[in-house]
């Protein structure tokens, strides 16, 4: 059964697949072999080699749902139906800068812009279809530069207790200053200042976890912004551009529950900053899912600013593993 033909008008789907249950016999990375078996059979030959290198079980499995993902995306948002097959056979190219994108071999066109971010057991994905790309032939967006996308996913918890361990050692200041370099000095100077308390635990608990939470909230509003453009996070202008006035989203209650907006789980109101000048065109969230987890997405449309500014960046979607590889089969 093939999908569905998408609307004339343009598509935003953010998804997110939990691997963190996945498989739980496989104790080792080979055993995927048999245990994902199903999964892997659904990729293309040389995707599956890549997803088996990795040394630890829990990052194949990132891996292979964000593989998985990306096909699902393709498969399923592009305005003419595309066949699971298919997208497996084109595979996946890169743009100049190495950002994967899919190229519709029949019209030359990238159908679907999207990017993924994976962290501690979860892995994000952002697309928009029906968009009009500067590789689309005629057309009102031609040479527009299309739909551009980021997110990243950030956990507190993953690396809280060497967090803490390092902070109790060397103190705050210096575990701002490791990760400078990538931070506008403005932004250095915010979070070295940051005294703001969560609740619970002592009171010297609290204050670094606020200050981890400030941090990583921080890393992944920057992250998305730059994986939006294309670039990567060794991008020579990376102290030019600044977030100010950003706060960390609060934690919602548990992973099913969702955020709420009036709450401060969803945060919206930064400002962004680049080379000097206030960025006017780009459209950015930053959402809790449960205690720990924060997902940052931003999109833009450089031909017309005003459309990605329009898109309501709402709530991920919860993907289960059986739908995506249901959806795969049955697509054909």
């Amino acid at each position: 059964m093939p999908p569905s033909v998408m609307p004339d008008k343009p598509v935003l789907a953010q998804w997110i697949l939990d691997t963190r249950d996945w498989y739980p016999e496989a104790r080792q990375t080979k055993q995927l072999e048999t245990h994902a078996s199903r999964a892997l059979s659904l990729l293309p030959p040389t995707t599956r080699p890549q997803i088996l290198r990795y040394l630890q079980v829990r990052d194949a499995k990132l891996a292979l749902a964000s593989a998985l993902l990306k096909h699902y995306a393709i498969a399923k948002l592009s305005r003419t139906p595309t066949p699971w097959s298919q997208t497996v056979a084109t595979n996946f190219t890169q743009d100049p800068r190495r950002k994967p994108i899919y190229i519709d071999p029949a019209t030359s066109a990238q159908p679907v812009s999207f990017n993924v971010s994976h962290q501690a057991g979860v892995v994000a994905l952002v697309a928009v279809a029906g968009y009009p790309s500067s590789t689309t032939k005629g057309g009102e967006g031609e040479g527009d530069g299309g739909a551009q996308v980021g997110v990243d996913v950030v956990c507190t918890s993953e690396r809280r207790a060497r967090d803490l361990d390092m902070i109790a050692k060397e103190g705050w200041p210096a575990f701002v200053d490791m990760h400078a370099d990538v931070f506008a000095p403005g932004e250095v100077a915010y979070l070295k200042g940051y005294h703001r308390v969560p609740s619970g635990g002592t009171a010297q608990q609290q204050e670094n976890d606020g200050r981890l939470r400030a941090f990583y909230a921080l890393w992944a509003l920057r992250e998305a912004y730059v994986k939006l453009t294309g670039e990567a996070l060794l991008a020579s202008w990376l102290r030019e551009l600044e977030f100010r006035g950003f706060r960390a989203s609060r934690p919602t209650a548990g992973w099913g529950v969702p955020a709420r907006e009036e709450e401060g789980e969803v945060v919206r109101d930064m400002e962004i900053w680049f080379q000097g000048s206030k960025v006017e065109d780009v459209n950015m969230c930053l959402r809790s899912i449960g205690p720990d987890y924060m997902i940052a997405t931003a999109v833009r449309t450089p031909g017309k600013a005003e459309d990605g500014l329009g898109w309501a960046l709402g709530p991920y979607e919860v993907l289960s593993l059986g739908e995506v590889l249901d959806f795969a089969e049955a697509s054909g």
